[in-house]
């Protein structure tokens, strides 16, 4: 049995849920439940908190999970490793401090930096050559300095009006760009290669559709053009021999404007539908 952690609580637990479920596995009925067993497709899921999630993989506790780039690198578990990335979660670690304090990380040597990622900015700062005094928090890391508690502060950053809204404003490079992954130990279990084929599966079905039109033969080479597909697209004799009907894989992002510009080519009958499940 392939043994998972999944997230129990906050903002990767939901979309991690329902990945999972999406890609054919049973999932907890009560969100109490921190263990669920799936026989049929031969894994267990155990319900952790994401910022154990590393620990518990790194140290062969548990075979696989899904947690943050940021969790897996702040827990600097030796053991664990990133494998596939998963599409969700995205955030972005910068520093931040009042106007005018800080320009550039050189100026971080020596001062105290609020974070509730001590690890990860400590291994960041550590291979820039930079040492400070690493003040841990467990949250509202942005009051730090307003409080005296910090000089300046390392946090999770989205459109940066927190940070705004304490005095703060933003400096230096990007430490991370982190997402949800899937994460590892030393060994690759049994089971993880269908793990990983039914994720990318999910994937492909979030981020694709399809998208069937009849067309002039005489137009499949300029169609082509507009929606080349992920491979080659399907392209089929209709009755009328002037026409064919072309069956294509379509990025969902900008579908619209694909259907527009086919549209204009002369193509009819557009249709796009969901793809819930791929194997490619």
């Amino acid at each position: 049995m392939l043994r998972i952690a999944v997230p129990n609580k906050g903002s990767l637990s939901e979309t991690a849920s329902e990945m999972l479920h999406e890609a054919g596995y049973v999932g907890r009925r009560d969100p109490k439940d921190l263990y669920v067993a799936d026989p049929e497709n031969e894994v267990e899921f155990f319900y952790l908190r994401p910022r154990d999630i590393a620990t518990y993989v790194g140290s062969g506790a548990l075979d696989v999970g899904i947690t943050g780039r940021d969790l897996l690198l702040d827990a600097r578990m030796p053991g664990a490793h990133e494998i596939e990335a998963l599409g969700f979660g995205a955030s972005t670690f910068r520093f931040a401090a009042r106007p005018g304090r800080f320009s550039t990380l050189a100026e971080l040597d020596g001062v105290r930096v609020a974070t509730a990622y001590p690890g990860l900015v400590d291994s960041y700062l550590d291979e820039q050559g930079i040492a400070v005094d690493l003040v841990p928090l467990d949250g509202a890391v942005e009051s730090a300095v307003q409080l005296g508690v910090a000089d300046a502060v390392a946090d999770v950053v989205s459109t940066g009006t927190t940070l705004r809204q304490a005095g703060l404003e933003i400096f230096g490079p990007k430490l991370l760009e982190s997402e949800a992954v899937l994460i590892s130990g030393a060994d690759e279990p049994e089971g993880l290669a269908t793990l990983l084929r039914r994720l990318r599966g999910v994937l492909v079905a979030r981020r694709y559709v399809m998208v069937d039109y009849d067309l002039p033969a005489k137009l499949v080479d300029a169609a082509v053009a507009l929606a080349p597909g992920i491979e080659s697209p399907t392209v089929s004799p209709l009755r009328d021999p002037d026409w064919v009907a072309v069956r294509v894989m379509s990025p969902r992002r900008g579908v619209n404007q694909v259907m527009d510009s086919l549209y204009g080519l002369g193509a009819r009958a557009i249709l796009v539908t969901e793809i819930t499940a791929a194997r490619l």
